[in-house]
């Protein structure tokens, strides 16, 4: 009997342990993380603080009264995906993704870092396909379209078209003035292919002194954004997380005040602070 009630919880055990990985995505991010305590994948450190600091010098340092205090390397997680997409009617594009697991954003290019603007929202606010195709739509017409308009470019049924209209303004994803309606984003950056131009190799790196930033976004809502925004012939190959190192380059100012900049490891330039979360 012992040996019966033993083996119904294990049997138990598996079963939950099962419902739960299939269910909760973010237990395997989780999980990889524990096995991956030893090392983490990070684009290469292409620029040293000390070369940041020797270029900038000028803009930094105002008078000989201001000084540097010592600058501090961080680590920031990406989800790296190799992908295909469709690229007009008979052409097939491959490539890779780089999007930020802090910041929601998309890296459009990786040697200025240029990324896009407007999936944070799409992520916060639960965008499905069917608000991409009013957000793609309006995108592709600066971002601003009458009603007229949004029925000959989606080719759809009044009731249908009204069903998407009232989803994405109730997840505030687009406003109504008038008869128009324009995406509720400032300079909104959606149109774009589906590929980073990466220009840098990745390396591995010891996990040992690398102080990591906490991830904002999981790579399961990466994937459902991404999915949802390129549409059904976009398929993702395989993902791994990278990480992107970044500089805190701090001046220590006359008045004992301090001033703190952030610089991209990898291509050397600086980046805003409103993309930083600590």
């Amino acid at each position: 009997m012992r040996y019966v009630t033993i083996f119904c919880i294990l049997v138990g055990s598996a079963f939950s342990c099962y419902w739960l990985w299939a269910n909760y995505p973010e237990l395997k991010g989780y999980y990889q993380d524990m096995m991956n305590m030893g090392k983490i994948q990070t684009l290469e450190v292409r620029h040293s603080a000390e070369h940041i600091m020797d270029m900038h010098r000028r803009e930094l340092l105002t008078d000989s009264e201001h000084t540097f205090l010592e600058p501090m390397l961080k680590f920031y997680p990406y989800l790296l995906m190799e992908v295909k997409y469709t690229r007009g009617h008979d052409r097939t594009g491959e490539g890779i993704i780089l999007w930020s697991m802090v910041d929601g954003e998309m890296v459009i290019n990786t040697s200025t870092w240029e990324k896009t603007h407007g999936f944070l929202d799409c992520i916060n606010y639960g965008a499905d396909k069917n608000d991409f195709k009013v957000i793609n739509a309006l995108a592709t017409r600066g971002g601003i379209l009458d009603r007229e308009g949004l029925t000959k470019l989606l080719n759809v049924e009044n009731d249908k078209l009204d069903g998407w209209i009232d989803s994405c303004r109730k997840k505030s994803l687009i406003v109504q003035n008038g008869n128009h309606f324009r995406l509720h984003l400032q300079n909104p950056k959606l149109q774009v292919i589906p590929e980073t131009k990466l220009d840098h190799w990745l390396v591995t790196k010891p996990n040992k002194n690398a102080a990591r930033v906490a991830k904002r976004y999981r790579s399961a809502q990466i994937e459902g954004i991404a999915k949802a925004a390129f549409g059904n012939e976009f398929a993702i190959r395989k993902k791994v997380e990278v990480f992107l190192p970044v500089y805190s380059i701090v001046v220590q100012n006359p008045d004992g005040s301090q001033m703190t900049t952030y610089w991209n490891a990898l291509n050397g330039k600086r980046i805003d602070k409103p993309y930083i979360v600590e």
